[in-house]
This record gives C-alpha cells, sequence and structure tokens, in this order.
C-alpha cells in the first residue's frame, strides 16, 4: 500500500532555531524527547525505543533549516521524515514543520504521535 505524504507544524515561541536545531539533529538532542536512545555512526542514526531499535539514514541536511531521514526498513525508499525549521518574523518565534508518509488509516495515530513526541519537546525546552 502507498503511504501518503503529510506536514504538520508546530509554533515555538520562546525558542532559538539554534538551541531547537540541537534536539533535532544530535544523538543527545533527540534522546530526550524522540527516543530512549539514538546512536550516531556517520549518517546512520540508531534510535532505540525500549526494546526496539530502528535505524534511519540522513539523506539530506542544512544545519539549522532542515534534516531529513530515511529508515532503512522501509520498503520504499522515496519515503522519509524531516524536521525543517522556520523563522517566524512577525513574532520572532521558529515554526517546526515535520514532514513524514503513513498509510491512509494510519494517518491520524501518527500525527497524534508526533503531537505528543512535541509536546514532549516542548516540556524538555522549558516552553
Amino acid at each position: 500500500m502507498k503511504k501518503e505524504k503529510f506536514h504538520i507544524e508546530f509554533v515555538f515561541d520562546k525558542a532559538s532555531k539554534n538551541s531547537l536545531w540541537e534536539y533535532l539533529s544530535t544523538a543527545s538532542g533527540l534522546s530526550e524527547w524522540f527516543a530512549d536512545s539514538v546512536v550516531i555512526d556517520e549518517k546512520i542514526f540508531t534510535f532505540r525505543w525500549k526494546n526496539y531499535f530502528n535505524k534511519a539514514e540522513v539523506i539530506g541536511i542544512i544545519p539549522f533549516s532542515y534534516i531529513r531521514f530515511r529508515w532503512l526498513e522501509d520498503e520504499n525508499p522515496a519515503d522519509f521524515f524531516e524536521f525543517r525549521l522556520h523563522k517566524i518574523e512577525l513574532t520572532g518565534g521558529v515554526m517546526l514543520e515535520i514532514t513524514d508518509f503513513a498509510d491512509d488509516n494510519e494517518k491520524a495515530s501518527a500525527v497524534a504521535l508526533w503531537e505528543t513526541q512535541i509536546r514532549t519537546l516542548k516540556r524538555v525546552l522549558g516552553l
């Protein structure tokens, strides 16, 4: 079954792009909100959640702008997940745009999972 691409956006009013970038692109940052632990070996990130491991390759990156990952186990090599940062000129805040793929019948649960993860990230950031 072909997965559908979706975008969700989250506003971080009182976070800097630099501090948020650290939580999106480093092992220590990602392990505080995204996974229980993260190990990086060059372009391969190994994510662990309890007893489950999954590896993703960084397939695109512009520091402080975006990072794009592809799950190595994913059947479709065109599918990815991406974190993209945008400065909100009017307020001075930062918008985090997440792009991901999900089966049509799993999209709502995928969005709900991202929302939960981002609540954790905001709590870690003290927002």
